[in-house]
């Protein structure tokens, strides 16, 4: 059994970096260019992942790898300050800040064998280089380059499955580590929330209730994640005899699509809590809605991926959550987003009265 890895002050500092770089990714997204900002966050995330995978195969409490880890740090801050310009004259920045970050992560971790064939191996050799290349071109030429080379760093985990099958995981620092990403993004949404009506002279009461409404769904959000979701993977990295595909599917994957999820949330507050009497235009109901069924129906696939069950609850808010944007198109922002609110405390308080119940059902059992 491997011993309980509690995560590092160096670790923390680190996830500060990426609060900044999640709210560039949020800015992006607000100016509607959906692929631009996943195929700029998909190389940040990936660095994320990549110092956290590293940190938990390791001991990284020593001074070498804290000075690592902020290295790492460092080109995170200048891929996050290139990102409002990415596309445009910061490209070179934001590749060879992605890069370095690579180089500095294959340097940490070089003295474990193999290590030019797997996934750290391809962010130097492959994936780096192209992001640096791209950045040499131009509009949609730079954008599919930059897709290309996320695609390689999100294949590398499962064309290298087998190589990886024998690495060992700390279970306890995984669910930690990822929880506290999607903190930092749910933070966002807290972020995007308050920051367009705090920049005003006056709040009015509908500005307000506004805000209060966004923040009950931000409030979902963390439940439904943190209550139940994160301590079941937990559960499940421990006893799983194979960590290697639980861990690539539950952890590297999926919570790139829920902070993603996450982040269009928060994109779409900043448009509704700026303007609550307005009607929301199809881009924001697209980030609003788009981004909580995506978020729910995630929870679907990673409880089948551990348990191979279905959470029905939340498959089923998500379907109906899809359904809402043409009725939400005639509401104004705050009916909209009280709509939404309805929604997601209601799967809520569906999900709590059905764990008591399986809590209660359990203890009846055993008193037999």
């Amino acid at each position: 059994m491997i011993e309980e890895k509690r995560v590092t002050w160096a670790e923390c500092y680190f996830d500060l970096v990426f609060v900044f770089a999640i709210t560039q990714v949020s800015s992006l997204l607000q100016q509607g260019t959906l692929p631009r900002a996943m195929v700029v966050l998909v190389p940040v995330y990936w660095c994320w992942v990549g110092t956290t995978v590293q940190a938990n195969v390791r001991d990284v409490d020593n001074a070498r790898d804290r000075l690592g880890i902020l290295g790492v740090g460092l080109a995170g801050m200048g891929m996050a300050m290139a990102i409002p310009d990415a596309y445009g004259e910061r490209g070179l920045l934001f590749g060879l800040s992605y890069w370095a970050a690579r180089l500095v992560l294959f340097a940490l971790i070089v003295q474990v064998p193999g290590t030019w064939r797997g996934p750290y191996g391809i962010g130097v050799a492959i994936s780096g280089p192209l992001l640096v290349g791209g950045a040499l071109l131009h509009g949609n030429a730079r954008l599919l380059l930059w897709a290309v080379a996320a695609l390689i760093d999100l294949a590398g985990p499962t064309v290298l499955r087998r190589r990886l099958a024998e690495v060992r995981y700390h279970p306890g620092h995984l669910p930690e580590r990822f929880g506290l990403l999607m903190l930092v993004a749910v933070g966002e949404s807290i972020v995007a929330t308050g920051s367009p009506v705090a920049a005003g002279r006056t709040l009015s009461n509908i500005e307000l209730a506004t805000v209060a409404v966004a923040f009950t769904i931000s409030c979902a959000l963390w439940w439904i994640y943190f209550v139940h979701a994160n301590e079941a993977m937990r559960y499940a990295v421990t006893v799983a005899q194979v960590q290697r595909d639980l861990v690539r599917r539950v952890f590297s994957y999926a919570h790139l699509v829920l902070v993603a999820a996450v982040i269009a949330v928060a994109a779409g507050f900043h448009s509704t809590v700026a303007e609550p009497t307005g009607q929301l235009s199809w881009h924001t109901l697209e980030l609003l809605c788009g981004g909580c069924a995506v978020y729910l129906a995630t929870f679907g696939y990673t409880r089948w991926i551990m348990f191979r069950s279905l959470a029905h609850a939340r498959v089923l808010a998500a379907l109906l959550v899809l359904a809402l944007p043409p009725v939400l198109r005639q509401l104004p922002a705050l009916g909209a987003l009280g709509v939404l609110t309805v929604v997601l405390v209601l799967m809520v308080v569906v999900e709590e009265v059905r764990v008591k119940r399986m809590g209660l059902a359990r203890i009846l059992a055993m008193s037999e």
